[in-house]
């Protein structure tokens, strides 16, 4: 059996699109998948990326950028790049099954390049729909995938943004 291609770029979508704006990157890979972006394939990580780690290293990409709703303390839809070495020691809300910092950390083993890009959400309930202002942040990250060059051009947390 031979060994699929390498791919250039991968989105790893996180998130439970039944809680509101948590549903942000599985919207993110739903929309990926209706309009595909050229050099991208996204895989939707929902809940547990944990499980798809495996599906990313076999792709061989040269870049990973996770999409994730982030807890940052900022306005809702804001879009913050997140170093991903600093995730671990950030509290950052998360309703997954492991930290993400696990599952970044097991790419950087394989990939050169892991940018995690968060979005703050607003409402994360069950049931409820994803705002307005998060939707617009998904199509704003799926507009710039066409064209990343470096960090795809979002600004960087820092640490003192956001707190009151």
């Amino acid at each position: 059996m031979s060994q699929p291609d390498a791919v250039d770029s991968v989105v790893l979508t996180v998130g439970n699109s039944m809680m509101g704006d948590d549903g942000a990157g599985p919207l993110l890979a739903e929309l990926m998948s209706r309009s595909p972006v050229a050099g991208w394939t996204a895989i939707n990580g929902g809940s547990t990326p944990e499980n798809v780690v495996h599906q990313v290293r076999a792709l061989r990409p040269a870049r990973v950028v996770v999409v994730d709703a982030a807890d940052m303390s900022l306005a809702p839809g804001e879009i913050r790049l997140i170093d991903p070495r600093q995730i671990a020691d950030m509290f950052i809300m998360s309703t997954h099954n492991l930290p993400l910092s696990f599952v970044i950390d097991q790419l950087t083993e394989d990939v050169a390049e892991v940018w995690f890009v968060g979005i703050q959400p607003d409402v994360v309930a069950f049931y409820f729909p994803m705002t307005e202002k998060v939707t617009a942040a998904v199509n704003t990250v799926l507009q710039r995938l066409g064209d990343w060059r470096g960090d795809g051009g979002f600004p960087w947390l820092v640490a003192d943004e956001g707190a009151a």
